[in-house]
């Protein structure tokens, strides 16, 4: 399998002088295609940070990011931008969709944003509703879809680009057991079927154990 992501090294760290506080300590972790990983670990040891550091979202005070081979590092904002819009996919604990655009076109928008055309935007967000199960709910607001609907969307909005790394924190916390179990499963199809590598922290430690490789973070460093 080819290594999609690589982290070398990472470190991040928050202020300076004796205010300065080491999120992350020397991380070092790979994720080859069509990998599932659950990243464990309890509140405030690191594990959102790294997802950040990860996705490019916000760059490591020291060490290297690698995706696809590519060293991050070097890149200025507008390559890192496009690299993160084409190959990375982000799926928050909060959905975080766009509460005055439809679930279609909240996984349209990143299509446009990322130069495909309106109709195969279109068309794709059409095959991911359906996907996800939720193709009648494709012309509904946030506010008129329960949690398990939003995020579903958000998962979808996430996939839109094909991206070949998916991030997610927490992506089935607030869900109840039938509708974890059905991202679960739409996750871990995606990942067999289209070879995405997949880093998703989770607290719940049933489905962690169902995914290829288990890594816990403890006071900024992997275990």
């Amino acid at each position: 399998m080819n290594s999609v992501l690589q982290l070398r090294d990472v470190r991040r760290t928050y202020g300076k002088g004796e205010q300065a506080i080491e999120v992350l300590r020397g991380v070092n972790l790979e994720l080859r295609a069509g990998e599932m990983v659950a990243l464990l670990g309890p509140s405030g040891s690191g594990k959102s940070t790294l997802l950040h550091a990860a996705g490019l979202l916000d760059p490591p005070t020291s060490g290297e990011v690698l995706i696809q081979g590519e060293n991050t590092e070097a890149l200025h904002d507008n390559a890192r931008t496009k690299l993160r819009s084409h190959t990375v996919g982000f799926v928050y604990q909060f959905h975080h969709l766009l509460p005055e655009f439809s679930a279609a076109e909240n996984i349209i928008l990143p299509q446009l944003l990322a130069g495909h055309t309106r109709a195969a935007a279109e068309q794709r967000a059409h095959e991911l509703l359906v996907a996800v199960g939720l193709a009648d709910r494709a012309h509904h607001r946030p506010a008129e879809m329960s949690g398990g609907e939003a995020q579903r969307v958000a998962i979808a909005r996430a996939l839109a680009n094909r991206p070949k790394l998916l991030l997610a924190d927490e992506p089935t916390g607030n869900l109840d057991e039938t509708t974890a179990e059905n991202i679960f499963q739409l996750l871990l199809s995606l990942a067999r079927a289209e070879g995405v590598a997949m880093l998703i922290v989770t607290h719940n430690q049933t489905l962690a154990a169902r995914m290829d490789r288990v890594v816990t973070m403890h006071n900024g460093r992997l275990t």
